[in-house]
């Protein structure tokens, strides 16, 4: 139980990056953690720790005894919170990382009636298009909407995500209905500069993933901008449509080349996968997929789920 003691206090003063930090997070002197270091090396006939008078680092020994402390720690705390969070309602503060434009349109709307269901429970919202680094940022969890890669993050399906290309009806009455990808070298096109390319929008021909390339006179890193010019004719926007389904069954936009907008994203809550399912987590994951589901209501209000069914047929 010691060496418990000591792995748990190391661990903290390396998160804490100093041993004061440590010592106020854990309620001790701080010469009774550097005490505690002192004893772990001891034990160990290593040095975890270069310190000097402003700052602490680890060693090579330090960093792998770290990696296997933290593993261990994790899955002691898991221990607990598995057995507590089978009889524990929601409580405490839930802090979540939310994309712009869906977290303002779909995410706030639900937060009243969530926490009306979990009484005990704060939240704190932080909007970002960037990526977070949830650990380092000290967010339970976050929704993202991506192709995802390999993550140390576990993922949980919250809702498809459908890409669309659409322009106001005035914009197409006076330059044309693009009929083939090709076509939008003859249109104005408005980039969106968060994507990982900006100048080419990704469509499938033939079968084939392609890539066309696209220009215009507007670029803005905000999907709302966009979806605000595209109304006002200034040309075509490619789009989830989670964004624009409103528009579409409004009729202030139309949507155009479905027969070509790939079909591989979607929306997902991520949390770390160092850390259990609290109770907080799991209850608003579960909430938000039954809110969305695999047809959510901003496509089938505004029919883009039937054509986003049809596609999946046809490719």
């Amino acid at each position: 139980m010691d060496n418990l003691s000591g792995m748990a206090i190391f661990a903290r003063v390396v998160e804490a990056r100093s041993f004061s930090g440590a010592a106020k997070q854990m309620g001790l002197s701080k010469s009774a953690v550097s005490k505690q270091i002192g004893q772990l090396e001891d034990r160990l006939g290593a040095r975890l720790l270069d310190r000097t008078t402003r700052r602490i680092a680890l060693t090579e020994v330090g960093r792998v005894f770290y990696e296997h402390a933290a593993r261990m720690l994790a899955e002691a705390r898991a221990a607990e919170e598995a057995v507590t969070s089978l009889h524990e309602m929601p409580r405490g503060l839930l802090r979540i990382n939310l994309p712009m434009s869906f977290g303002m349109a779909h995410i706030v709307p639900a937060i009243p009636d969530f926490l009306n269901r979990c009484p005990e429970l704060k939240i704190d919202m932080a909007f970002s298009d960037r990526y977070v680094d949830l650990l380092d940022e000290g967010f339970d969890l976050a929704v993202r909407i991506a192709r995802l890669t390999d993550s140390s993050l576990i993922a949980k399906r919250l809702a498809p995500n459908h890409y669309v290309v659409c322009a106001s009806p005035e914009y197409l009455a006076k330059h044309g209905e693009p009929k083939r990808p090709d076509d939008l070298a003859a249109h104005s096109c408005l980039g969106y500069t968060y994507s990982a390319d900006p100048e080419h929008w990704k469509f499938i021909v033939d079968g084939k993933p392609v890539n066309v390339r696209v220009g215009g006179r507007l670029r803005a890193n905000n999907g709302d901008a966009l979806r605000v010019a595209a109304i006002n004719h200034h040309g075509l926007i490619y789009s989830p449509s989670f964004m624009i389904g409103q528009d579409v069954a409004a009729g202030r936009l139309r949507v155009v080349l479905r027969d070509f907008t790939p079909d591989d994203s979607a929306i997902y809550a991520v949390y770390p996968s160092r850390r259990y399912l609290t109770p907080k987590v799991r209850t608003f994951i579960d909430f938000l997929v039954a809110r969305f589901g695999p047809e959510p209501y901003w496509d089938t209000e505004s029919g883009l789920c039937d054509a986003a069914t049809q596609h999946k047929k046809v490719s």
